[in-house]
């Protein structure tokens, strides 16, 4: 069995952080519903529901029910789901900036370019590249010998925190995970770059300030999503690999939490603020409170 460890009760295992994690979640599930007809949002949807699916009800267990303990097998599991999603999210963040570039820089063409084969045919070789780079990480955990420690200090199972329970060399595993990281997740910043860039370029092409503006508050949810699913990802990745004795350790298990807690939950609200569905919803959500006060 492997424990996964739990904070001080002096830290983070107050009802102040139990409550809202508890409230994300659910606030998620009742914000999604109305982005059925969104194509590209519907795909990180989907990836967004998986994410909190494989991590938020055992972070619940261990904060409310202190559930500790969970199986090799299972830790293995969730840590192939959670890097699975990550790498996948990433590659349909990048699908998002070519959208942007696409009916910014091409407008007249864009229905013509992002049909819904196109956006299909992303969608698969998101989850096949996801897959295909993250199916490798199941085997170097089970080809290591554990010997002593077993227990992670997360609420979450993931790559190298489960490597560093071993006795033997972990040398492939450090270098395969860098490796991953920057073809795959670095690559997609990179072209993510270059895709606003040429927007940047396209938009300040223009003459009229009101046209700049309206092409630049496309972007504005795109780029809030971006940072948010990029820096805490980015800041625990390297903080597990090279700054473990300088970081304290409250703090990433923090940044790790917020990572697989806060952007499933934010998503939606931040692409969803401007459309008629999600106001709609929020409407017929809160209506009968409104009038249960009113009486």
């Amino acid at each position: 069995m492997v424990h996964i460890g739990r904070l001080k009760p002096s830290q983070f295992d107050q009802i102040e952080f139990q409550i809202p994690i508890c409230v994300l979640h659910i606030s998620l599930l009742l914000f999604f519903s109305p982005l059925n007809q969104l194509n590209t949002f519907k795909i990180l949807e989907n990836i967004d529901v998986l994410l909190s699916t494989t991590t938020a009800p055992k972070m619940l267990a261990i904060f409310w029910f202190h559930s500790v303990n969970i199986s090799f097998g299972s830790c293995v599991s969730q840590m192939f789901f959670i890097h699975f999603i990550f790498v996948a999210e990433s590659a349909i963040l990048l699908a998002m900036a070519f959208d942007r570039y696409v009916a910014i820089c091409y407008p007249l063409r864009y229905t013509t370019i992002l049909t819904s084969s196109a956006i299909g045919k992303i969608g698969i070789a998101a989850v096949v590249r996801s897959f295909t780079i993250c199916f490798p990480f199941i085997f170097l955990v089970y080809r290591l010998t554990y010997c002593g420690k077993n227990i992670i200090p997360h609420s979450y199972c993931e790559h190298m925190g489960i490597a560093r329970l071993a006795c033997d060399n972990i040398k492939v595993n450090i270098i395969y995970g860098l490796t991953v990281a920057l073809i795959s997740t670095g690559l997609d910043v990179v072209l993510i770059i270059i895709s606003y860039t040429m927007i940047l370029l396209t938009v300040f092409q223009r003459p009229s300030w009101a046209a700049r503006g309206k092409a630049l508050s496309t972007c504005g949810s795109h780029i809030c999503v971006i940072l948010m699913f990029y820096a805490p990802a980015f800041f625990s990745f390297f903080v597990h690999r090279f700054g473990g004795k300088t970081i304290p350790h409250h703090i990433h298990i923090l940044v790790a939490n917020l990572y697989v807690v806060v952007p499933p939950m934010l998503n939606p609200i931040i692409y969803g603020v401007k459309t008629k569905q999600i106001k709609d919803r929020v409407i017929l959500l809160f209506s009968p409170i409104s009038t249960c006060f009113l009486k």
